[in-house]
């Protein structure tokens, strides 16, 4: 599933393509054929990005909600228009091109009783500058639960997946299996300060990359896939070099290098 660096690196080049004019929707499967005739010819004022959530603001208060889940991706086209391929779910036509949405998990246009729950559900998003981090620490620090499961819980910090998860706990010495409530105000901090971070490395770069340039000993920019992060998917720690754990956390794979994290 993607993480939130993705969801609002989408909203940015998207809001490039087609926020500010008229828009025109269709839907190639016809899974959204009423949803589409209702956006077709209204204008797009703007995307925002929640976590791992996008609002699509239309004229008349009209919202659009996509969430991509595990299987949706967007295709986005400039220039000349190709002929949908595959199961085009949504399509939209502005100014400057058009996003085909495929396989997503939820396409759906909002009440405003319906908006206000989603929102209502969904944790401060380190990447948004109204993210109110003590909401966070709120649930965070009175919690029995494991931190890298409340670090999962898109209602307690929103845009944070697994990847993320283990590297901001591995980059701040704390173990995956440690209760929320055993963490100090400034652990917290650290780790609110370190996911925003490294967040917004990965809206800039359009990739996760956690390990710094002095630790990997070449520039960010030439690592490989395999030597972006510390952890994560690692057999050997790359900052003390010790062997690292995985096991199952609430069915997905934790990754912590025991010697690093306590």
């Amino acid at each position: 599933m993607p993480e939130g660096h993705t969801i609002h690196r989408a909203a940015r080049d998207q809001n490039a393509l087609l926020a500010g004019s008229m828009v025109r929707a269709s839907s190639p499967q016809g899974r959204f054929s009423g949803g589409a005739e209702v956006l077709d010819g209204l204008a797009l004022s703007g995307i925002d990005a929640y976590g791992k959530h996008l609002l699509y603001r239309f004229d008349d208060d009209v919202v659009l909600h996509v969430h991509l889940g595990l299987f949706g991706r967007f295709f986005m086209h400039k220039g000349d228009l190709p002929d949908p391929r595959g199961a085009i779910r949504l399509r939209l036509t502005g100014h400057g091109g058009s996003v085909d949405l495929r396989g997503p998990t939820a396409c759906e246009i909002l009440d405003e009783g319906a908006e206000d729950a989603l929102l209502a559900r969904i944790g401060p998003d380190p990447l948004r500058r109204d993210a109110d981090p003590d909401a966070a620490w709120a649930r965070i620090g009175r919690s029995r639960r494991s931190i890298g499961a409340l670090l999962m819980d898109q209602s307690v910090i929103a845009g944070i997946g697994n990847v993320y998860r283990a590297e901001v706990l591995h980059v701040n010495g704390i173990h995956p299996e440690r209760a929320g409530s055993s963490l100090t105000p400034d652990e917290f901090e650290a780790l609110w300060t370190t996911a925003s971070r490294m967040l917004r490395d990965g809206v800039k770069s359009g990739r996760i990359v956690t390990v710094t340039a002095e630790d990997a000993g070449k520039p960010r920019s030439r690592l490989r896939r395999g030597e972006r992060t510390y952890v994560y998917r690692q057999s050997a720690c790359r900052s003390c070099g010790g062997p690292v754990a995985n096991w199952d956390m609430a069915g997905r794979r934790a990754w912590a290098c025991p010697a690093c994290q306590s």
